[in-house]
C-alpha cells in the first residue's frame, strides 16, 4: 500500500485503529466541551472544581480543565496508534488511568474540594466502563492466535 506521496505504507492493525478511534473520540469530547449548547450550563464552566455547573450533552459535569485533559487524552492517542507497541500501551494505561479515575470518583465526596475534576455519577460510570473497554481492546487486539488457552498444541 502506498501514500500520496508515493511511500509504502503498512495498514493499520486492529489495536492501532482502536486507539485512533479511541483518541478521535476524546478529542471529539474535548472540543464538544467547549460548545454551548452541546454542553448545558455553559456559563457556569469553571476552570476546575465541583463548582463547575456545566454538563456535556446534559449528563456529565465538565470544566475547562475537564475539557483539556480530553483534548490531550485524544492528541496522545491519535499519536499513539501509530505504532502497535505505542497504541497497545495507550489502551492499556488509559484504561487504568480510568479505572483509577473511577475509583477516585467512588470515594471522594462530590461537594469537596477533592472534586476538582469535577465528576458526578454519570461521570464515574462512564469511566468504570472506559477503564474495562479500553484494557480489553490493548490486550484482546494484541493476542496472538498461538496465545490462546483453548488452541491445542501442535505435535
Amino acid at each position: 500500500m502506498t501514500n500520496s506521496s508515493g511511500m509504502f505504507t503498512r495498514p493499520r492493525t486492529p489495536v492501532q485503529l482502536a486507539a485512533l478511534v479511541v483518541g478521535a473520540v476524546f478529542l471529539l469530547v474535548g472540543i464538544l466541551g467547549f460548545i454551548p449548547g452541546i454542553t448545558t450550563d455553559y456559563d457556569m464552566l469553571e476552570w476546575a472544581g465541583h463548582e463547575s455547573g456545566a454538563k456535556l450533552l446534559g449528563i456529565f459535569e465538565v470544566s475547562v480543565l475537564h475539557n483539556i485533559v480530553h483534548l490531550l487524552f485524544g492528541v496522545v492517542g491519535i499519536a499513539a496508534a501509530r505504532a502497535v507497541a505505542s497504541a497497545r500501551w495507550y489502551l492499556i494505561i488509559g484504561g487504568i488511568v480510568y479505572l483509577v479515575l473511577w475509583l477516585y470518583g467512588l470515594v471522594i465526596d462530590k461537594d469537596s474540594d477533592a472534586n476538582f475534576v469535577p465528576l458526578n455519577t454519570a461521570d464515574n460510570w462512564l469511566h468504570l466502563v472506559l477503564g474495562v473497554v479500553m484494557i480489553a481492546l490493548g490486550v484482546a487486539l494484541t493476542r496472538r492466535a498461538t496465545d490462546s488457552p483453548l488452541r491445542e498444541p501442535r505435535y
